[in-house]
């Protein structure tokens, strides 16, 4: 009898258990009621707030189900939610969406948005080198800016799962300075180290785009690598031409945290970089074939496209993570293979 007993209750055990995966939820990916949504810390700003409940909105309309934000204040804890199955959705960059995808292939794009043409051809976005106004002339080599002198000086990186904060330049600064004698066997593990002995004299992590070019106008760095789109709501540009070497930037009087502080500081670009198009992301374990469907046809609708709090109007002062230039902008689905160019650089 108690050898009996003994069974049943490992036989219930067994059971139980088995109901507990996807992340303890105990449901499966087709009756479970809430999506979990993460965000990287760039997103998860109090600015941003109001993009993100509409994103939220938008999605419980479509999948009936609720949906719950998880914000967060490092890129590994986003990354780490997406791959574990306790986050089904998430918006990263194409670095992120490459590791989570090489732990968990189940993590797979869903839509990017489009370049201002409204296709793939032109869906990216800048990785910039800049420094504070006033030391640019520095970065020239005689009429155009070059990047020799950032060895030795203090730098700020976003976070080395960052694309356009880490992977890009790190990238750019190998290639560039490898061709040098006295380089020539630099890795990206030497530009993680700053001392006196390394490429660099100090390495910062800003733990967000807005943190790196805070560490560089609060002078803590020399240099600092960060995007144009991360920092888009705090900055406007002042001189030359957008996204190109030259042109400074400047914060803005309202500026939210945090540059709330840094109001009238400058900086100017020293190098620049296309980087392609970060994805939404959705983990196809946790989340149902059905709802995927949903997801994709409400992302690429018209409804969605013309939504002016995903959307923002090119004329819109506004804070949000999208914003028109041409009109024409739009969500559009790819495919893994869409980011080979970032998984070389990474040689994952």
């Amino acid at each position: 009898m108690k050898k009996s007993l003994a069974v049943v209750l490992i036989l219930t055990l067994v059971v139980v258990l088995a109901g507990c995966g996807n992340g303890g939820e105990g449901t499966s990916a087709d009756s479970k009621d809430t999506l979990t949504f993460v965000w990287y810390p760039n997103e998860s700003g109090a600015d941003l707030k109001d993009a993100r409940e509409e994103f939220g909105r938008i999605i419980e309309e479509a999948t009936g189900k609720k949906v719950e934000h998880q914000t967060t204040t490092d890129y590994i804890i986003a990354i780490e939610a997406i791959t574990n199955g306790n986050a089904d959705l998430a918006f990263m960059g194409p670095q992120g969406y490459i590791e989570a995808h090489t732990k968990n292939e189940k993590v797979l794009p869903l839509v990017v948005p489009s370049g201002e043409s409204g296709t793939l051809e032109d869906a990216v976005y800048y990785s910039w080198l800049s420094v504070k106004k006033g030391e640019e002339e520095a970065y020239k080599s005689g009429d155009q800016f070059a990047i020799d002198e950032i060895a030795g000086k203090k730098f700020s990186f976003v976070s080395n799962s960052s694309t356009s904060g880490f992977k890009v330049p790190s990238s750019g600064i190998i290639t560039y300075f490898s061709g040098q004698e006295q380089y020539k066997d630099l890795t990206e593990e030497d530009l993680l180290m700053g001392g006196d002995d390394q490429f660099f004299k100090e390495v910062l992590f800003g733990g967000s785009h807005q943190g790196s070019a805070v560490n560089l106008l609060t002078g803590k760095a020399d240099v600092a690598a960060f995007c144009d789109t991360c920092v888009s709501n705090y900055v406007e540009l002042t001189e030359g031409e957008a996204n190109k070497p030259g042109a400074v930037y400047t914060v803005k009087d309202d500026a939210a945290e945090p540059f709330n502080t840094l109001s009238g500081e400058q900086f100017s670009l020293i190098s620049v970089t296309p980087v392609l198009n970060s994805p939404f992301v959705v983990n196809t374990d946790t989340v149902s074939e059905e709802d995927i469907a949903k997801l994709e046809e409400l992302f690429t609708s018209e409804k969605v496209t013309n939504n002016d709090k995903i959307f923002l109007p090119v004329d819109s002062e506004a804070s949000g993570l999208f914003k028109k230039k041409s009109g024409d902008e739009k969500f559009l689905p790819v495919e893994d293979e869409w980011f080979n160019p970032i998984r070389e650089l990474s040689g994952l």
